[in-house]
């Protein structure tokens, strides 16, 4: 079976329907040629978002967000409180640790990516992925079974008095990072697989993959729902069954997804080169090549295809050329292979752009969730939410809600103003999603100013753990506006970095597009350590204070709306002064 996760690219504007049933391109699981009407589209696809419903339950329950939205996504919800719990670690080591963790397991799709588009396959990294998650997840559960013996832990279930041994600590992150490891594999291979089920060159499956990546977000993020009773559990019950749960539950979605293969496409590379070497040998061509003077191809009778034609890293051109100046051989260089690589060098300016949103990605489960546990969460007189549940509750929900609106009306109306199939642009969305990210970083700055307010004057500055007399409808708009935001902005990066990388590299492109949120939070841990630093000492506690009330998150969230601010213009900049392959404009 010749599962190598290449994609065939889109040859003309128009695209026509096909009328054979057979494709070009794809096999089945027996590596026989495809059939339209018994393979790909929903009836694989439907298979493999039930397969991210499942997988981000368990990525949240045990402190993982998939961003897919991560993949595979996401964003911690209750590790925090394990770390500054169970662990005995103060507020911004354990705000350090856990964006530090999560940048790394969003950065390690790279490797995978690599491996699966050049060797394995993404169907086969996706079961090797799974297994070492398994594997993780159950040493997570021993991890904090081990820790449960621990004499030091106080009478509360949420405190303890004192760290538990070294060793029980290191086996814990030893065991967090293999759990990172897995997520490297399957990241970047998992959604891609689920989008290679949809042919580029049919008319109503094209329009049906944009709808795909609508409704994998929603369904990956819907996952959070019922991790209200796994928070719980965590919480109340034991965090050892907190983390139990989902290692069974990923058996689970491991036996589903390996039921769907007879009706997966697994597309093949038609010239069998590895796209590795064949898009590095047009950078170590081009150097090598860097003091020949360009000729015009034409006159050599060779006809170049449009995009090597920009301006735009127009020095890659040099790779066609031998060092004497004149046309290399055709085994070392195409024009296709150029045009592949200023592809993904285009990519860069819109990476860069997209962190600041990626730094206020990383902050509902970190410092949002200490900022709501020090308010009024009561819903009911006998009913509260638990701080690490608001993110569920506001930003899940806003999710679910806008996302079918935006799949079912918005996109229609659009479509029939512009007579584009997605309606909008993708740099339109990702456009609106960074203003709106910018929004919820500015309201969370006044609510924090507000709290701080009521809690001088009901005297409670110097009473950490005092509830501020503050209802968490106050804090409900920032958590709804993220989540809008992830509508536009996440879902707009995730079919950008697919849709423009070379055809057999469509997982390195959402790996890519995961880097950008890995390093968004290791850029937010260090700004946490460095302001920390900056700030504390000589009697002063400084912004992160473990007693918040003294603190000024305030203050931090105006500086991630200020750079945040430099993202968006940043982005406009780019997108208003480069230029970009077709997809963009549908």
């Amino acid at each position: 079976m010749a599962a190598t996760g290449d994609e065939i690219s889109i040859a003309a504007d128009h695209i026509p329907l096909l009328k054979d049933d057979a494709m070009t391109g794809s096999l089945d699981f027996k590596g026989r040629p495809s059939l339209r009407s018994k393979s790909g589209c929903w009836k694989s696809a439907s298979f493999i978002i039930v397969i991210i419903y499942i997988n981000c339950y368990i990525y949240i329950s045990i402190g993982i967000g998939v961003a897919e939205r991560l993949a595979y996504y996401g964003i911690s919800l209750n590790l925090l409180s394990y770390l500054t719990g169970q662990l005995g670690q103060p507020t911004a080591t354990a705000v350090s640790l856990l964006n530090a963790w999560y940048g790394t397991a969003s950065l390690l799709p790279i490797v995978g990516a690599f491996v699966a588009d050049s060797f394995s396959g993404r169907f086969r990294m996706i079961i090797m992925s799974s297994l070492v998650y398994i594997t993780g997840l159950g040493f997570m559960t021993l991890s904090a079974s081990l820790n449960s013996f621990n004499s030091c832990k106080s009478a509360s279930h949420n405190t303890t008095s004192c760290s538990p041994p070294h060793l029980h600590i290191i086996f814990f992150f030893c065991s967090l990072y293999l759990v990172a490891l897995a997520q490297g594999g399957y990241a970047p291979c998992v959604q891609a697989f689920g989008a290679d089920q949809f042919d580029e060159e049919h008319k109503i499956e094209f329009e049906a993959k944009s709808s795909f990546f609508n409704w994998w977000y929603c369904f990956s993020v819907g996952g959070m729902v019922p991790l209200l009773f796994i928070t719980y559990i965590q919480e109340n019950v034991s965090w050892e069954l907190g983390f139990g749960i989902p290692a069974i539950i990923m058996c689970f979605a491991l036996i589903l997804f390996l039921s769907g293969t007879t009706t997966y496409r697994f597309r093949i590379n038609d010239d069998g080169r590895n796209p590795f070497i064949r898009i590095n040998r047009v950078f170590v061509e081009s150097i090598r090549n860097w003091r020949a003077k360009p000729i015009s191809l034409e006159e050599e009778g060779h006809q170049i295809m449009p995009h090597t034609q920009d301006t735009q890293f127009k020095f890659l051109d040099k790779a066609l050329l031998a060092q004497n100046g004149s046309m290399g051989d055709e085994n070392i260089c195409s024009a296709s292979d150029v045009e592949d690589a200023k592809a993904i060098l285009k990519l860069g300016p819109i990476w860069f752009a997209a962190l600041g949103y990626a730094i206020i990605y990383a902050q509902p489960s970190t410092l949002f969730t200490k900022q709501a546990a020090t308010i009024d969460r009561h819903i009911t007189p006998t009913f509260q939410i638990p701080a690490a549940s608001l993110q569920q509750c506001f930003i899940t929900v806003s999710i679910m809600v806008c996302v079918p609106m935006y799949d079912r009306i918005f996109v229609p109306v659009a479509r029939a103003i512009t007579k584009k199939p997605s309606g909008i642009s993708i740099f339109q969305r990702i456009g609106i999603g960074l203003f709106v990210s910018l929004t919820s970083m500015v309201f969370a700055a006044l609510v924090e100013r507000k709290r701080l307010a009521i809690a001088m004057e009901y005297g409670l500055v110097d009473m950490p753990k005092a509830i501020v007399p503050m209802s968490v409808w106050w804090i409900a708009p920032q958590y709804v506006l993220s989540g809008i935001a992830d509508v536009f902005a996440m879902v707009g990066l995730q079919e950008f970095f697919y849709d423009q990388v070379p055809f057999d590299l469509k997982s390195i492109g959402l790996a890519l597009y995961c880097s950008i949120i890995g390093i968004g939070n290791l850029l937010s841990s260090l700004l946490v350590t460095t302001i920390q630093k900056a700030t504390s000492g000589n009697g002063e506690d400084g912004w992160f204070s473990d007693n918040l009330n003294r603190g000024h998150l305030d203050y931090f969230y105006w500086v991630l709306a200020g750079i945040s601010v430099c993202g968006f213009a940043a982005f406009i900049c780019f997108t208003t002064t480069s230029s970009y392959g077709r997809r963009i404009s549908r």
